[in-house]
């Protein structure tokens, strides 16, 4: 059996390891994310994904949300001690399986080949509300926007019709209908 990663990794009686995405809204100043990201890699934490944005001009607030796998005491650890940071206003924690949330992740590929193999390619991708970004006779940069692992289909699939880059986003999550996260 291989050795875990990090101690904190392994599955104990009390709880398997599970995804989870942990929303952290802090305040938009210099230093913030490297201490937020220090949390993690100073604690042998894995980030699988990230994504970080100001979303309240006026507050200065960023919203950073992080992909993360761990035991429930794990998960439980790490927004303890993410709520105890300065400057964090509130800590949020989405399972991948709650169905009152909503993830998606943005990718952009270029593809290059024939006009059939395009062809191809965009129909593959149109189910994701697919955006062609740029065109020309030889290539195209297409944009959807998925779950992760549709994302990591599609990239398998479209390898044999000429993917040859592929650029994505973290994870985003957001709770379905009017609700809203509080603490």
């Amino acid at each position: 059996m291989p050795k875990p990663k990090s101690a904190y990794s392994q599955p104990t009686k009390f709880g398997k390891e599970d995804h989870h995405i942990i929303v952290v809204w802090v305040d938009n100043e210099a230093g913030v994310l490297a201490r937020v990201i220090g949390l993690f890699s100073g604690r042998g934490y894995n980030i699988e994904s990230l994504a970080v944005a100001e979303v309240d001009k006026k507050k200065h607030v960023s919203r950073i949300t992080i992909v993360t796998k761990g035991t429930p005491e794990v998960i439980q650890q790490i927004k303890l001690q993410l709520g105890k940071l300065i400057p964090v206003h509130k800590v949020a924690d989405f399972s991948r399986n709650d169905p009152d949330i909503i993830f998606k992740e943005l990718a952009l590929f270029k593809l290059v080949g024939t006009a059939a193999k395009q062809k191809k390619a965009k129909l593959m991708c149109k189910k994701f509300n697919s955006v062609i970004l740029d065109k020309t006779q030889k290539s195209f940069v297409i944009q959807v926007t998925a779950l992760r692992r549709d994302i990591d289909k599609l990239i398998a699939n479209l390898k044999p019709l000429g993917l040859i880059s592929t650029s994505r986003t973290g994870a985003v999550a957001m709770t379905r209908g009017k609700e809203v996260f509080t603490q």
